[in-house]
């Protein structure tokens, strides 16, 4: 009988990593990354707050067409939740840039950065790097340049997109941390300041509509400095937060997982990466 039991679960094991390699994951070498389980706990993925407040998302498929643009790139984004990715998979499904987790707060960075950042550009992928911004933690200019100093730097190589700050609920409280419209203007104009003092390049915002109007409203445009990435689970991508009359990539599902299109064409997104 015991035997038969651990021919089972060596079956479900089976299984369940044939399920993930179709995904385009591969299982982590150990079960436990490298920064202790205790690190997971604060690794919030792209979205994951703006899903669990405004919810929406369902697995839908876009074309250039459906959403009134000339031309996408489609692409994806990726966290320490989705542990070593398969990037061969994902480039045999069209995507043609990556964004992937490097820190979060101050205190945060993603233990499986290394194989997904240099995993997506090896495979022949544009990609770029993104801090989930934690504005009641310290300042602006303090994560700016933890971000900066731990994957979100930028070079011009004509394959690496300036990083990107993932403005969203609040995981741990209030929506808006604690502060008001002014001050949260204020944090993120302390954040673009000093990642483009550090960089070069303005960071690019992601955020959703809701969010933005809550926490920011009208307190401070970004849109002449900061491309946007907008955030929602739909078939159009809708009304875009304050100032901005275009948007550079949108989040629109995270089924199987986050999926992106870029607003232009291949030449145009690698017009931003060289910045």
């Amino acid at each position: 009988m015991k035997s038969t039991v651990r021919g089972v679960k060596r079956g479900l094991a089976t299984a369940l990593a044939a399920s993930s390699l179709l995904l385009g994951f591969t299982a982590p070498a150990s079960a436990t990354p490298a920064g202790g389980e205790a690190d997971r706990t604060g690794d919030h993925a792209m979205g994951s707050q703006i899903r669990k407040h405004e919810g929406g998302d369902q697995k839908i498929a876009i074309t250039a067409t459906d959403i009134g643009v000339q031309a996408t790139v489609a692409g994806i984004d990726v966290s320490g939740h989705q542990g070593n990715v398969n990037w061969s998979y994902y480039w045999g499904q069209g995507k043609r840039f990556a964004y992937v987790k490097a820190t979060e707060g101050t205190s945060y960075r993603n233990p499986y950065f290394a194989q997904q950042y240099n995993g997506s550009y090896n495979v022949g992928m544009i990609r770029g790097a993104y801090h989930f911004a934690l504005p009641d933690r310290s300042s602006g200019a303090t994560q700016a340049n933890f971000f900066a100093s731990n994957g979100g730097g930028w070079s011009r190589d004509g394959r690496t997109l300036p990083g990107v700050a993932d403005l969203e609920y609040n995981p741990y409280g209030s929506t808006c941390y604690g502060k008001s419209k002014t001050s949260m203007a204020a944090w993120i104009r302390d954040f673009a300041n000093t990642y483009r003092a550090r960089t070069s390049r303005d960071a690019v915002f992601y955020t959703s509509t809701s969010w933005w109007s809550q926490c920011v409203g009208t307190a401070q445009a970004f849109a002449s400095t900061n491309p946007l990435w907008v955030a929602r689970y739909s078939s159009s991508v809708g009304t875009l937060p304050y100032n901005w009359g275009v948007w550079t990539f949108w989040q629109y599902t995270s089924t199987p997982l986050d999926q992106n299109h870029f607003n232009g064409a291949y030449d145009r997104l690698q017009a931003l990466a060289n910045g």
